[in-house]
Parts: structure tokens; sequence; C-alpha cells
């Protein structure tokens, strides 16, 4: 038994127990919602952003896989190859350029190393290409509801995305200022 009858267990959560061991003190793991919120933000922007550009027949195609078993086909998997490197594109530069996605910084999310430091420019392509499978049609949906639960299970709070790709999605204010600072 300890001499104080009151103890002060620290950093807090199970998910900063866990990954405590490398990241700064006092770093928060992002929830799951804002997480969501984020990927949901950024895809709507690319979609709209697509749409515009393409005066709508982009997404006219997008939405019409029931003409892929007829001559319109190759329309409507161009049309996907465009939207999913559109996505890519996205992910990775606005990675590059803000260290985070427009989604993430709205919601205050900073994704950073396991120790708190930020991604490098040969990370964000990699992430990117990892989210993809949450742009994909109909199954999508499916891989993000299955990440989802995998990421609430794991102990660390981390998503299968930041476990393949050694990173966290950190909420922005709880990092070290010099990381901070190299955030936009």
């Amino acid at each position: 038994m300890s001499d104080s009858p009151i103890s002060i267990h620290s950093p807090g959560t199970m998910a900063q127990a866990a990954v405590a061991a490398t990241a700064p003190e006092g770093m928060l793991i992002a929830p799951i919602w804002k997480r969501v919120v984020g990927l949901a933000l950024d895809i709507f922007l690319v979609t709209i952003v697509l749409a515009v550009l393409s005066q709508q027949i982009l997404l006219t195609y997008l939405l019409a896989i029931n003409l892929l078993i007829t001559s319109q086909a190759p329309y409507v998997i161009g049309a996907w190859a465009i939207y999913l490197t559109f996505c890519w594109l996205y992910f990775k530069y606005t990675g590059r350029t803000y260290g985070r996605s427009l989604g993430q910084r709205v919601m205050r999310i900073a994704i950073v190393h396991d120790d708190g430091s930020l991604l490098g420019m040969q990370h964000w392509g990699r992430r990117a290409a990892f989210k993809l499978k949450y742009v994909l049609p109909v199954i999508g949906i499916g891989f993000g509801i299955i990440d989802i639960y995998l990421t609430w299970k794991n102990e660390t709070k981390r998503s299968p995305v930041d476990l393949a790709n050694h990173t966290v999605a950190a909420v922005d204010w709880s990092l070290p200022a010099n990381t901070r600072s190299g955030l936009r």
C-alpha cells in the first residue's frame, strides 16, 4: 500500500497510457467521432469541387453504378478512376501543405508520429492511399464501420490507417509547442 490514500494516475485515459511510452506528455488522442466528421467533410469538399468542375457530369457517372453492365461502363470506370485519383491527390497534398487535411483542420486534429513529431513529405502519399478504401463505392462504408470498431476496441485508440503508417491522430492543441508551430 502507498503512504497516501490518494493516487494520481497519469496520463489519464487508457489510450493515453498505452501511447505514453513514446508520445509527449499531455498529448491527447482525437476522439473517433471527430475523425469520422473530418473525413466526411473532406469527401464532401472533394465531391463538390469535382461536381462543379465537371458540371455534375462526373457526379452523375459516379452514382450510376447500374451503367456498368451497359456500353457506358468505361465512363463509369473512368469517373471512379478520376475521383479516386483526385481524392488521393487531395489527401496527399493537403497533408504535405498543412500537416493534415482540411476536414481534420476544421475538427482540430493533427496527424503526427508516435513521438509527437510532424510527418515528413514522404509519408503523406502512403497515408493518402490507405484512406482511399473509405471512398470506394458501397464497400467503403463497410470498411469505415469495421475500422471504427477496430479503433474503438484498440487500447491506443489508433485506427488501422494510423497503425499501418505509425501515426497518431492527436488533438492539435495538446501537442508540444514546437510541433504546433509546424501545423497550418
